[in-house]
């Protein structure tokens, strides 16, 4: 069983940058890290992901050069900092855990979700 809570979310105003946490608990050894963020009216979408065996990360093209996923294992904490914000980062980000650990860019294959948390870029 693994537990996810994220936090950090915020109304942020365009080139803003903010970070986001994802605590996890529970059987968390061997898990692949993922976030994910969902706009309204859209698909769950790949933002980026950390591979537990060897701290590989993998970033969506929209992200890549603004975005930075780490791990913080004496935490157990996983972190998304985010820079140079625009009003197309506006979702509620979810980290997702997934116990292949291959770096999956796929939703379906991450077993557990946190709650989610908003983060709104407005002018």
């Amino acid at each position: 069983q693994v537990q996810l809570v994220e936090s950090g979310g915020a109304l942020v105003r365009p080139g803003d940058s903010l970070t986001l946490s994802c605590a996890a608990s529970g059987h968390t050894a061997g898990y692949a890290t993922g976030w994910f963020r969902q706009a309204p009216g859209k698909g769950r979408e790949f933002v980026a992901s950390i591979r537990w065996s060897d701290s590989r990360t993998y970033y969506a093209t929209s992200v890549q050069g603004r975005f930075t996923i780490s791990r913080d294992n004496a935490k157990n904490t996983v972190y998304l900092q985010m820079h140079s914000l625009n009003s197309e980062d506006t979702a509620v980000y979810y980290c997702g855990a997934a116990a292949l650990d291959g770096g999956s860019y796929a939703s379906a294959e991450y077993e557990y979700w946190g709650q989610g948390t908003q983060v709104t870029v407005s002018s």
